[in-house]
């Protein structure tokens, strides 16, 4: 009969990540810090915060009600609340009820948050500038190793 060192399997034991691997991790860990900060730029600019352009970013896609959006932000419905209460006090959000249930509340961005949210998203220098510089099919194949990373 083995010791239990010998029954382990592959899968017991975390594998230490190879070089390449951990190059890739430090440089997705630096797009992530500088596309954040071009975000928080972006959003300054037009005197909203990062969860504010957050939020309007996500309702100019879709209406969605209140517990949802604290889902997709990662906070407390509380918290949602506070960011669509100054939203709506700048005409770039509005409530209303849910068609599919008039119980629920829905936030929907304005047709002034739209126009705000778009801006916020073209005026993305470090995403863009980068990406332009790639031809298509680099940027076709970083868009599908992206996909295949988050399982999409």
């Amino acid at each position: 009969m083995g010791t239990l060192d010998s029954m382990a399997t592959p899968h017991d034991t975390p594998r230490r990540p190879d070089t390449l691997t951990l190059e890739v991790v430090e440089l997705i860990g630096e797009v992530v810090a500088r596309f954040h900060a071009d975000y928080e730029e972006a959003a300054a600019e037009r005197a909203l915060t990062g969860a504010q352009a957050k939020l309007l970013s996500l309702l100019s896609l879709e209406p969605l009600p209140m517990r949802k959006l604290a889902r997709k932000l990662r906070c407390e419905p509380s918290n949602v609340t506070g960011i669509v209460d100054r939203l709506e006090a700048r005409g770039l959000v509005e409530r209303r009820p849910d068609p599919g249930d008039r119980r629920v509340k829905v936030a929907g961005a304005t047709e002034e948050g739209r126009r705000v949210a778009r801006g916020l998203r073209e005026s993305l220098r470090f995403a863009r500038e980068p990406l332009a510089g790639l031809s298509e099919g680099e940027r076709v194949a970083l868009r599908d190793a992206l996909r295949t990373m988050l399982g999409d």
